[in-house]
């Protein structure tokens, strides 16, 4: 997978392809859908949510730049994989997802592969996680109507937010940096998530 589908693709951030490499995919997938688990594609994983394409979860982790270091948001736990890489790679992150039964699931897994470096809040994910804040990196993984401003607000100078932004017929993921002058947006590229649900996102239904 690592080799087939993201570093042949022009991805060469090695810490990220040995993330990709470290950590089972297979064991944050439904049983029922293991034989699939390393395919170049999304699957459900219940509740209406889906664990992203490897590649898509390789380009927004490397887009963060990850540092051993960072301390990172990510909003949108879902199964916990995307939350697993990241653990591989920075000090500590903090991940909100507003479906319980996903947090916990995704907690359990984590736990089960010794990954302790994690904080969980069950909550709207597009609120951010304010008295944890400021974050050296911030990752989305649902789709915004725009970058939500609660997170924007909540990185350290020179952090960098990964978010996947507008609607159901077409999405482009967006990377900001945030310098002196505010924050430096640029596109990456075409993507396709399921939407945000919150205050500064969709609404519910949506």
């Amino acid at each position: 997978m690592v080799r087939t589908q993201v570093a042949a693709r022009g991805l060469r951030h090695a810490r990220v392809l040995a993330a990709l490499a470290a950590v089972p995919r297979h064991c944050f997938v439904p049983a029922a859908l293991r034989d699939a688990a390393y395919d170049d594609a999304p699957l459900p994983v219940g509740y209406g949510q889906t664990i992203s394409q490897p590649y898509m979860v390789a380009l927004m982790t490397a887009a963060l730049a990850p540092r051993r270091s960072d301390r990172v948001l990510e909003i949108g736990t879902g199964s916990g994989y995307q939350t697993a890489i990241l653990a591989h790679l920075v000090k500590r992150v903090y991940t909100v997802e507003r479906l319980p039964e996903l947090s916990r699931g995704a907690a359990g897994r984590l736990a089960a592969l010794g990954l302790d470096n994690v904080e969980y809040r069950i909550g709207d994910g597009s609120l951010g996680w304010s008295d944890a804040a400021p974050f050296d990196g911030i990752v989305v993984t649902a789709a915004a109507p725009a970058i939500p401003g609660p997170l924007a607000v909540q990185l350290a100078h020179g952090g960098r937010i990964a978010v996947p932004v507008g609607d159901l017929a077409f999405q482009e993921l967006l990377v900001g940096v945030l310098g002196p002058g505010g924050l430096a947006v640029h596109a990456e590229g075409g993507c396709r998530f399921v939407p945000l649900i919150g205050r500064h996102a969709f609404p519910e239904g949506f």
